[in-house]
């Protein structure tokens, strides 16, 4: 293979994610655990009533489903797109959009379809960044060509891979950048925040039905994958840091699975330069190989930040809000810039394994976590404008009480789990 080709395909893909000023987007990923609502036990695609069963509700109600084989595994209404993970992790995609507003209405047309479904169940909707109650060993892997061999694979990857696949539910938020200069400033600013991220939005108070101490569980789990495709990309500190070096970190890395003619074949141990074929390769390969990394910060035709736990309503839109404000206001972007422009990938990992056992007090130049946050979100609020400001509150309010999600479910804890986990419930957003 033509390695100097192979790289200048996956360079000028994601060139062709550039947009103008006037053109630039946020794309969201709201993920969930579909719960009983009196046990808190996860409903899984296979149970009675469950998730399959509620996809196929959707459809009669006019939501197009999508299939592999006989077995329904998505679903799509207007702006709206419905995916399932691994462990029947309840996905919600909304198409790129600019005003946070626009974001809101379709969210809540969406909570306003899907909670009276699942309340006629005995349902609720949880956004946690682990299961509340379930354990993965008793979650069957969806029906899903994709999934067998990435379970099969990360079976010699990392000791929490499958909990990685089956067990955690995060938020994701999608940004835009106008060229190769704006694109490496920007990732830059998000990866050296990432340690910040993951405190600040850590929401995984039990792992495997048990209280668990130790902090960040999704940054746990992640570190315990698969180095070769999560963490922090080599090199994403450095000056150079480009389309170029990301390209690299995609062809030197092996891709698990490559999909042709709509038909999933292992690749075992081969990396994607031993794959792609730069001289006849269909676009959809080259997304496919893209979408085979998990990185804190993923390059597709836009950036997507990955670090986020599942929060629910009204905290999930105040992490849009922060990201806008940082991202899209250049006064906000370059003040974050140089709040971080000294610190290298070492730094980035040293404090993401301090965080581990300190939670939002690990320090980071010098300061919290916790301050760490209150600093980034002071930035995005001065770069948000007086009609979106309102939605970033939430968020601030938490960490000048000292809070994160965690915390806050940790204090509910004396009434029981149930009552604890109670403002994670989704169902509760629409009532009243």
């Amino acid at each position: 293979m033509d390695y100097l080709k192979q790289k200048e395909e996956v360079i000028n893909y994601i060139k062709g994610g550039e947009k103008k000023n006037d053109n630039l987007r946020l794309g969201i990923e709201f993920e969930h655990f579909i719960i009983d609502k009196e046990t808190l036990r996860t409903i899984t695609y296979y149970d009675e009533n469950g998730v399959a069963e509620t996809l196929k509700d959707l459809e009669k109600n006019g939501w197009t489903g999508y299939y592999e084989g006989e077995f329904i595994l998505g679903a799509s209404k207007g702006k709206k797109t419905i995916t399932l993970e691994p462990g029947s992790q309840f996905e919600l995609s909304l198409e790129a959009q600019y005003n946070i507003k626009d974001i809101e209405v379709e969210y809540f047309d969406f909570l306003n379809e899907m909670i009276p479904l699942l309340e006629s169940k005995g349902q609720g909707l949880m956004a946690t960044g682990y299961h509340p109650i379930t354990r993965i060993d008793e979650i069957k892997i969806l029906p899903k060509k994709r999934y067998d061999f990435m379970f099969n694979y990360f079976k010699q990857t990392g000791t929490h891979a499958h909990n990685m696949m089956k067990g955690t539910a995060a938020l994701q938020v999608s940004v835009d950048y106008l060229n190769e200069e704006d694109y490496r400033k920007k990732y830059r600013v998000i990866s050296a925040l990432s340690p910040v991220m993951y405190a600040v939005f850590e929401n995984a108070r039990y792992f495997e039905g048990e209280i668990r101490n130790e902090h960040a569980v999704r940054a746990f789990i992640w570190e315990n994958t698969d180095k070769d495709r999560s963490g922090i990309v080599p090199g994403a500190l450095d000056d150079d840091f480009g389309y170029e070096k990301y390209a690299d970190y995609i062809l030197n890395n092996p891709p698990i699975l490559e999909i042709k003619d709509g038909i999933a074949k292992s690749t075992g141990d081969k990396k994607v330069k031993d794959i792609l074929d730069p001289d006849n390769y269909k676009i959809e390969e080259l997304e496919h190989f893209l979408t085979m990394f998990f990185p804190d910060v993923r390059t597709k035709r836009f950036m997507e930040i990955r670090m986020m736990d599942a929060v629910p309503y009204p905290l999930n839109f105040a992490v849009i809000a922060m990201w806008k404000g940082i991202i899209y206001n250049q006064e906000s972007l370059n003040k974050a810039y140089e709040l971080i422009e000294d610190i290298n990938e070492e730094e980035v990992v040293k404090v993401k394994h301090e965080m581990m056992d300190l939670g939002l007090r690990a320090k980071y130049k010098g300061k919290s976590l916790l301050d760490m946050g209150k600093i980034v979100v002071q930035l995005a609020k001065e770069g948000l404008d007086s009609e979106e400001v309102h939605y970033i509150l939430p968020l601030e309010t938490m960490l000048n009480e000292g809070k994160n999600p965690y915390s806050i479910t940790k204090e509910g804890e004396a009434e029981g789990k149930k009552a604890a986990l109670n403002w994670c419930l989704l169902n509760n957003v629409i009532k009243g």
